[in-house]
């Protein structure tokens, strides 16, 4: 089903591109194929052209484009590695052909300056390639026949699509074999799945699924160096990612026994399971990032990857404990993935290959540690709660409302869910879909105060006081302790439910749907015809009988008598929040530890030192707000919703 387009409905109009259609050739449609409608094909057309000119496949030549840019045509603009259309084409002037650490990122040599490689195949100007869907399209398939060539292997539109394997990972521009082969690797999953999609212009692009085993053997006849040496060594990371070892450093730096960084030494599972991983975003360049992340002053995480073309650096080993979160319960149970990228700037940083990466490094994690592949357990920043009342409002907002979790879930192989299969009712438990390219909220201070930002797909629907488009944005006293309404700026996150979130209905008002949230009914537009929230059965949470409220937490830390001599008793502290009677909330865990992992001084001091203290009062990991909270056991009845 189509969503409704939600394109800053509040603004002025925006100029839009015209609408064009078209299906690409070839093959039976993939299931969830979209309709083709009655304009000019001008995109498909293009494929087809492009594939007729210069002898590559146009299942090759799309596969290759959805990887780069899942077909996408940013109108003349350039990626943040100066990539240009769905070919994503580079031009980086050779001044810039260097690493750089002021907010653009940059790796070296002629892979990013393809736009003008392509110029010479092809005799079109640079500007063409920049700026026409069907010129860019052209220059990309110049290239790749150009790479088939320079291997002495037969080029044509109808030649094999398994004889391109090669090719295209020459075209990736990665630095070694292996990160070619994973963007080759992508491109053959996709081939092999097919897709459907509805580009950022408006076009409609099917490529049917194909079978294809690919000749693995031709990454022998590249020009592309092996691996560097020592890249993957001692890291903690799939192997097709060559990903590259940067310890943070593990030591002292003052003479008290407390003055030491950056991280705490571990033995997780057997000092607290792994529950989450939390996506971040750098709000800098990659090289300043890595600077800041071996200074042992500073925190720590356990990965960065890089916006470009997704490379891996790991700091931390998943077994120890980051500082990384802002919650001392968080870290305890998590791994932090630094993404290189601006939250506030979006899809400027995260790109394809981003994305990608990110999820091939989250799935492998995840099965490593037994983590659920849901939104209750991949994370982002932005959902770690405040540990005590004075810490909620100073909690990150990242990766930020331009993060596409619809998207990255696709790649995690664990789609969010979105299936009209039960009624969105009063008691429901649903499910927050709202679709992203064309869910283009109003957002504000992007980069002056009080200013709209630049139109792009978000990951949320807002939420209101009242069922009505007029009616203010519902109170988050975390946030803003003296009342007033949440606001669009880019940073406020309290009157947001985003994609993947649960909540439990308290109302529906003909196409509103009222959920519990922050303690009091939140309202948002979603007509049965196109949903934005879908109902699945799951647990929540309910006061317990003769509860007029529950107290909620921001970390799940055991009792007073579970301590031990030695150990300072780490109080427990409930938030702003509350639950009352008669509201219900869903449980993103059940099953959470209740402990306190002490870790105080530099190498342990035992026996009171890098230990874990385990408690016998449970919790629960609830959905509350934007953010997770927790609510001890006792306090609540645990139930099946439907």
């Amino acid at each position: 089903m189509r969503r409704r387009p939600k394109i800053l409905a509040a603004l002025v109009a925006v100029a839009l591109p015209i609408t064009v259609t078209g299906v690409s050739s070839g093959g039976p449609p993939v299931a969830a194929a979209a309709t083709p409608g009655p304009a000019s094909a001008v995109a498909a057309e293009a494929f087809r052209s492009a594939s007729a000119q210069y002898g590559v496949p146009e299942s090759v030549l799309l596969a290759v484009s959805y990887a780069e840019t899942r077909w996408d045509d940013h109108q003349g603009k350039a990626s943040t590695s100066g990539g240009y259309g769905p070919m994503h084409l580079t031009a980086v002037a050779p001044s810039e052909l260097t690493d750089r650490s002021n907010g653009v990122m940059l790796a070296k040599g002629e892979s990013l300056q393809t736009l003008y490689q392509a110029s010479d195949l092809t005799g079109l100007d640079p500007a063409a390639l920049r700026n026409d869907t069907a010129a860019n399209i052209s220059g990309g398939a110049a290239l790749l026949a150009s790479y088939q060539r320079s291997m002495n292997l037969p080029v044509g539109a109808t030649t094999s699509a398994a004889a391109w394997y090669g090719a295209v990972s020459t075209y990736a521009g990665a630095s070694d074999r292996t990160s070619a082969a994973g963007f080759a690797d992508d491109v053959y999953a996709i081939l092999a799945r097919g897709a459907a999609r509805t580009t950022n212009t408006g076009q409609q692009l099917v490529m049917p699924a194909q079978k294809v085993t690919p000749d693995k053997a031709q990454l022998a006849k590249t020009a592309l160096p092996l691996a560097k040496a020592g890249a993957a060594g001692g890291v903690q990371c799939p192997a097709q990612l060559a990903c590259e070892s940067l310890p943070a450093p593990y030591s002292t730096y003052g003479p008290g026994a407390g003055d030491y960084g950056n991280h705490d030494l571990g033995n997780r599972p057997k000092t607290g399971k792994i529950d989450y991983i939390v996506i971040h975003d750098t709000e800098g360049g990659w090289q300043g990032t890595l600077n800041l992340v071996q200074d042992p002053t500073y925190v720590s995480w356990q990965y960065t990857m890089r916006s470009s073309d997704g490379h891996v650096w790991q700091h931390v080993n998943a077994n120890d404990v980051a500082w990384h979160a802002g919650n001392w319960y968080v870290n305890m149970h998590s791994i932090g993935i630094e993404h290189e990228g601006f939250a506030a700037q979006g899809s400027t940083w995260y790109t394809e290959a981003l994305y990608r990466n990110s999820a091939k490094l989250v799935k492998y994690l995840a099965k490593q540690n037994n983590i659920p592949l849901d939104r209750a357990h991949i994370i982002g920043h932005d959902q770690v709660p405040g540990t005590v009342p004075s810490t909620v409002a100073g909690m990150h907002w990242d990766p930020g409302p331009y993060w596409d979790w619809e998207h990255y879930f696709d790649l995690l192989g664990a789609p969010i869910y979105g299936h009209n299969v039960l009624p969105v009712k009063a008691g429901s438990l649903v499910t927050v879909k709202p679709g992203f390219a064309d869910n283009q909220q109003v957002v504000t201070a992007c980069t002056t105060a009080g200013t709209p930002c630049a139109p792009q797909g978000t990951n949320f629907v807002y939420l209101r006081q009242a069922p009505d488009d007029a009616a203010p944005l519902v109170k988050d006293l975390g946030n803003r302790p003296n009342g007033s309404d949440s606001t669009t700026q880019v940073s406020d996150i309290g009157g947001r439910a985003a994609a993947g979130s649960q909540y439990v209905v308290a109302e529906r008002s003909g196409d509103w749907v009222a959920v519990w949230y922050l303690g009091a009914k939140a309202w948002f537009k979603s007509p049965r015809t196109a949903p934005d929230a879908f109902a699945k059965p799951g647990l929540v949470v309910k006061p317990k009988a003769g509860k007029t409220t529950v107290p909620v937490y921001g970390r799940a830390y055991p009792e007073q008598a579970a301590y031990p001599a030695g150990i300072p008793y780490q109080t427990v502290t409930p938030l702003q929040y509350s639950i009352a009677a008669g509201q219900a909330y869903s449980v993103g865990d059940a099953n959470i530890e209740t402990d306190y992992y002490r870790a105080n001084t530099f190498a342990g001091e035992p026996p009171t030192d890098h230990v874990q203290v385990l408690g016998k009062d449970r919790y629960y990991q609830i959905w509350f707000g934007h953010r997770m909270a927790y609510v001890r056991a006792a306090d609540v009845d645990l139930k099946l919703a439907y």
